[in-house]
């Protein structure tokens, strides 16, 4: 017999014998066994994953396409202060507007503003603005809403740069809403206070306006005491020592109310904070400097002792009305000062890219669907054929019948009453 008529003969035997038979009794595994396996179920193997490749081909074909646009912006960047170039302007309180305006409150702007452009105020203008409810067949606005988020990825990079990407089926539609949310984030920082002048001018606003309430109270009261009293006008000495005592007071308390407002958006230890605080004391102490006299009196109190009795009443009348002017005169300054940083820094939200239609769909990717289903099907037909080839042999183990006579008995068994 020649070796290749041996080998066939060989070759036949393993065939009648069958692979279980073939490898029964050794427990040498060899890397072929596992091609052996795959060879077994080959068909099996080709035909699942063909039929998951082409159910993804048509499930692709299927699928809506999108459109992405992508507009980018740069944020306001909050810069010194206009409140520097008019210290000047304010005399002795220069100093008051330095510590409020010299650090940036902000620290990182764009998060901020991230967080703006994905607060429900702007999505819910976006969704009547477009009648998105319709479009996106959502019975509820809340729903709208939620669409709207998956379909839109804003995110700031770290140079700082705001990018709005927005994906419709629409690519008109897709680029109008990318604008369209840039353009409602300026509307929105015209009503919100986002910035430190923004804060500043909210506060000063409203103590300004307290204490021109406080003002008008006082000049109606000095109208009623000069009706009363008939006197119009104190002597000279007196008026200037009262001028000077009604500046220093209202300088410490636009002084407090600088502290006051840092306090709202600064902690203990901020040295600018730390510094106001300073400056507030000393202005206190040359307050009780001034008022103290020898023996321990008062020196306005000296002064009016001077002044005639009718005519009392009237001078601290008219020193009220002097405070009171004063404190309005320094806190309305303030607040002009705030009121143009703000308008500022509203002003400098720069659109670099706007959105524009796009010309290729962003999704669905049918190349990558198609593949991922493909490797799916292959890999979930691979491991079912190794499954079942090791349920096959496992079969005819005598030992693996015994076990599972063994657990059907005790599934089956019921559990007896205990014995008394």
């Amino acid at each position: 017999m020649t070796p290749q008529e041996k080998n066939q003969l060989e070759i036949s035997v393993a065939e009648e014998a069958g692979l279980p038979q073939l490898f029964e009794g050794t427990d040498n595994k060899h890397f072929l066994d596992h091609l052996i396996v795959l060879a077994r179920h080959k068909y099996h193997i080709v035909y699942f994953t063909s039929a998951a490749a082409v159910l993804a081909v048509v499930v692709s074909l299927l699928l809506p396409k999108y459109y992405t646009s992508t507009t980018k912006i740069m944020p306001p960047q909050q810069g010194q202060s206009i409140a520097s170039a008019m210290m000047g302007e304010l005399g002795s309180i220069g100093g008051l507007l330095g510590a409020v305006g010299g650090k940036d409150l902000l620290k990182n702007p764009s998060d901020l503003y991230v967080a703006m452009l994905k607060s429900t105020a702007i999505e819910d203008r976006l969704v009547t603005r477009f009648d998105l409810m319709k479009t996106y067949r959502a019975n509820f606005r809340i729903d709208a809403i939620h669409r709207l988020e998956d379909l839109s990825e804003i995110q700031a990079s770290k140079d700082g740069v705001i990018s709005v990407a927005v994906q419709d089926r629409d690519p008109n539609r897709a680029a109008e809403i990318a604008n369209a949310y840039i353009e409602e984030l300026g509307k929105l920082t015209q009503r919100l206070a986002v910035t430190d002048a923004g804060k500043r001018r909210v506060f000063f606003e409203r103590e300004a306006k307290t204490a021109s309430e406080e003002l008008a109270a006082a000049e109606q009261d000095l109208k009623h005491t000069e009706e009363k009293t008939g006197v119009f006008q104190p002597d000279s000495q007196t008026r200037v020592m009262l001028e000077g005592y009604a500046e220093l007071k209202a300088e410490a308390s636009a002084k407090e109310v600088e502290v006051q407002a840092m306090r709202s958006f600064a902690t203990a230890e901020n040295p600018d904070l730390v510094r106001a605080e300073s400056q507030l004391t000393a202005l206190r102490a040359q307050i009780a400097r001034y008022e103290q006299g020898q023996g321990g009196r008062p020196v306005g109190d000296i002064a009016l002792e001077k002044v005639p009795a009718k005519a009392l009443e009237y001078v601290r009348k008219w020193r009220e009305v002097k405070y009171r002017e004063a404190l309005w005169q320094l806190l309305l300054k303030q607040y002009e000062i705030a009121r143009i940083d703000e308008g500022r820094d509203a002003a400098l939200i720069q659109v670099l890219d706007p959105g524009v239609p796009p010309e290729k769909k962003s999704s669905p990717k049918r190349a990558i669907i198609v593949l991922f289903a493909t490797l799916m099907a292959l890999m979930i037909s691979v491991t079912w054929s190794f499954i079942r080839e090791n349920w096959e042999r496992a079969k005819e183990d005598p030992q693996y019948l015994s076990r599972l006579q063994l657990l059907k008995f005790y599934l089956s068994k019921r559990r007896s009453a205990p014995h008394v």
